[in-house]
């Protein structure tokens, strides 16, 4: 595949900055009002993506914000589970309401609609992407201050279809210490350029393990590499979680809303900051 020479008379690709480019962008339901959608995603699965939507989600709503959740890892919906949602979602003639958590976040997942919790989503890419679609067009988001999206990894048809049709105001990428961060990063970090996409930074995930009895940081997965590879593509780093016994516990008993301390506080905080600042 030959690179953009931004010379659109030379090529026969469609991209963005060819006019009359086709606009894949959908509108929500007529009853929904979003003011910020958030996406969350990564370059590999495993990170711990859900863990920081739904973290980043709780801290939000701690800021006295109206939250919601897409989950658009339909493959993987793990969002309920975290939750304690076991309720099926519902609907009428008019459109799908999302279930709703203990303290009030509206969550729309895949599993909310399926039968058993454990039946497998074995659908092709274009069913699934269809899907994410659906949870924008026909979910009922009646009053959003912050919608985040936990995406699938990778840069495939799911958050290929996010990007093209949801007005996505910002990503978080979620990275972990491993070697093997700086290319996965990258490809992330270029797919949203390409889709021209804002980064509001990395938040690295099983960043250390703080020992209880001396109280000493130990970096269980090798050094960190976050600060390099933010510099390396301009970004900000945003927090780094640690590998907590208490976040896996409340995470597996759908208490996640229940920790007594949020470790992405400071993170909802400079997003906030954020989005208030370009408003002004």
């Amino acid at each position: 595949m030959s690179e953009c020479s931004h010379d659109c008379g030379s090529c026969n690709a469609s991209c963005a900055e060819r006019e009359g480019a086709p606009d894949f962008s959908a509108a929500p339901h007529k009853w929904s009002k979003i003011k910020r959608v958030v996406g969350i995603v990564s370059g590999k699965g495993g990170v711990g993506k859900s863990l920081v939507t739904s973290l980043m989600a709780c801290a939000m709503k701690e800021l006295g914000n109206n939250v919601g959740i897409l989950d658009a890892d339909i493959t993987g919906p793990s969002i309920p589970k975290a939750f304690g949602i076991h309720e099926k979602a519902l609907g009428n003639d008019d459109g799908i309401f999302p279930a709703q958590s203990a303290t009030g976040i509206d969550v729309m997942s895949v599993n909310l609609l399926l039968q058993n919790e454990t039946d497998p989503v074995v659908w092709r890419g274009a069913l699934i992407a269809n899907a994410v679609k659906q949870f924008w067009t026909d979910v009922i988001w009646e009053d959003e201050d912050y919608l985040f999206v936990d995406m699938p990894p990778g840069t495939g048809d799911v958050p290929l279809t996010v990007f093209q049709s949801l007005p996505v105001d910002g990503i978080i990428i979620v990275t972990s210490p491993q070697e093997l961060v700086s290319m996965i990063v990258g490809k992330a970090v270029k797919m949203a350029e390409m889709m021209h996409i804002p980064i509001l930074g990395l938040v690295e995930n099983m960043s250390y393990f703080r020992c209880p009895d001396n109280g000493k940081d130990y970096q269980i997965f090798g050094e960190s590499h976050i600060e390099e590879v933010a510099k390396e593509h301009g970004l900000t780093v945003l927090g780094r979680l640690p590998i907590d016994p208490k976040i896996a516990e409340a995470c597996d008993a759908g208490r996640i809303e229940y920790l007594e301390e949020n470790p992405l506080k400071e993170v909802a905080d400079t997003i906030e900051t954020y989005f208030v600042e370009k408003k002004a």
